[in-house]
């Protein structure tokens, strides 16, 4: 479906609720918010599911939206959300009542009635603009929080998937008049002493494969409360294999039980590995330089479990 059809399907409802995923990042939550303002700008009644796993960092820009406890839709939106998966508890009753999926992962399941899928895009953000724009304006309401969804899914418009139609979209949004330089602030320049603890952990105990080109990154629960970190010290940490010089294949591990471990996969514009393959064969999906999964067994185990699958995708 394309966005002008997907923005005329949405035209026709009433009593939207938009849904996000499972540990919700700025894209998703910048989606549903910008989309769900400009529905509102239609007269629509039209809200966000409460996500209990959202960050201080981005809940300013959902609180006006959550949806009155007992509200019932009649119409049910996903943003950005790839897999049944990747409902959160609160949302898995609506795992078979998705009418419209919005999305940009190649590995879309296609759960949904009707589904508007462009994995050319860089961020989900830049679908929801298209389809904010045949809605009608883009007021600065709609684009504080769509900047949010685009710039925080590029990591600040660095990352290789960004796209010239990424700045555009981006440059669109600015010219609402919303302050970019506070949000770019917010999200790229900003860190809290256990951030940068936890940071200082991960880089002092990092470990390295494939001759110095992959690397493991490991976030265990005892790290996390040794620094007392929040959700918001973890966020994206991901992004730190990026940084380190030859590495083209960074592995995070996050605990999040005792032999539960989150996967986030981020690897190369070379095409060495291809993060969804590798992440499909261990139950998850994702982008190809960017993937993840959910993995259960203690420590080792979860990391041979993982580097086999690399290995099986690697190209060289």
């Amino acid at each position: 479906m394309k966005t002008t059809e997907a923005a005329a399907l949405l035209r026709e409802q009433d009593n939207i609720l938009i849904l996000t995923h499972r540990r919700p990042d700025g894209d998703t939550i910048g989606c549903a918010a910008g989309l769900c303002a400009a529905l509102r700008q239609l007269g629509k009644s039209a809200y966000l599911l409460y996500n209990p796993e959202i960050t201080e960092t981005n809940a300013p820009y959902a609180q006006p939206f959550w949806a009155p406890e007992g509200f019932e839709p009649d119409f049910v939106v996903s943003t950005d959300i790839a897999a049944r998966s990747l409902f959160f508890p609160a949302a898995e009753p609506y795992r078979e009542r998705v009418d419209l999926a919005i999305d940009h992962h190649p590995s879309h399941e296609g759960f949904a009635k009707a589904s508007c899928v462009d994995a050319s895009r860089a961020a989900c953000g830049e679908i929801i603009y298209d389809i904010c724009l045949a809605l009608g304006e883009i007021t600065p309401q709609v684009a504080l929080p769509l900047y949010v969804a685009v710039s925080t899914d590029t990591g600040g418009f660095v990352y290789a998937n960004t796209t010239s139609n990424t700045h555009r979209v981006a440059a669109a949004l600015m010219e609402t008049g919303i302050d970019a330089a506070a949000l770019n602030k917010r999200h790229f320049r900003t860190k809290s002493a256990k951030r940068l603890a936890l940071e200082a952990d991960l880089l002092s105990n990092m470990e390295f494969f494939h001759d110095g080109q992959g690397v493991f990154l490991t976030v265990p629960i005892s790290l996390m409360e040794h620094v007392q970190a929040t959700e918001d010290d973890a966020e994206d940490l991901s992004a730190l294999a990026g940084i380190i010089q030859g590495v083209d294949c960074g592995a995070v591990l996050r605990q999040l039980a005792p032999n539960t471990w989150k996967l986030s996969l981020r690897t190369g514009e070379n095409q060495r590995v291809n993060a969804t393959c590798a992440c499909q064969l261990l139950g998850g999906g994702g982008h190809a330089m960017a993937a993840g999964a959910t993995i259960d067994g203690p420590l080792p185990e979860v990391k041979a479990r993982v580097l086999e699958a690399i290995n099986q995708v690697k190209k060289f």
